[in-house]
């Protein structure tokens, strides 16, 4: 598989992904981004400011700043201050948040049932198995040849 191969494939599944979540976000009034970020959120609740959004996502911090404040306005949000350090804003899914995110996961599930169809159980975890040697390749080193 070609380098160009790989980004094909890449853009193809993200497609798919927003595919799937658009009649949530057009339900919502959401966008991308914002639905994005809340999910980040709930199945990551471990990395809860703007700041791990943007390390982790590779979501530009205009765009978390614009997508929390929308959340956080329609309540799918709260904002709490980070006791160690009052520069530190840390973000908490609310309860109303609850029925968007159980929607997420199904998004999700069905996304994962899509790109994985026709895989042997024993083929899926060969392929994590590799997957996670890429990522503690990426980890370890930086690639400058692409």
């Amino acid at each position: 598989m070609q380098t160009k191969d790989i980004l094909i494939m890449l853009h193809n599944m993200l497609e798919t992904y927003q595919n799937l979540c658009s009649p949530v976000c057009r339900q919502t009034g959401l966008t991308q981004n914002s639905f994005d970020i809340l999910m980040f959120l709930a199945n990551n609740p471990e990395f809860n400011t703007a700041k791990d959004i943007s390390n982790i996502r590779a979501i530009k911090a205009n765009i978390i700043s614009f997508s929390v404040d929308r959340l956080v306005k329609e309540g799918y949000l709260e904002r709490f201050a980070v006791p160690d350090d009052r520069r530190k804003v840390k973000l908490i899914c609310t309860k109303k948040a609850a029925p968007l995110i159980e929607q997420g996961h199904a998004i999700q599930k069905e996304f994962y049932n899509q790109i994985y169809a026709g895989f042997k159980d024993s083929d899926l975890q060969t392929y994590f198995k590799y997957m996670e040697q890429i990522y503690k390749n990426m980890e370890t080193k930086t690639t400058t040849s692409i």
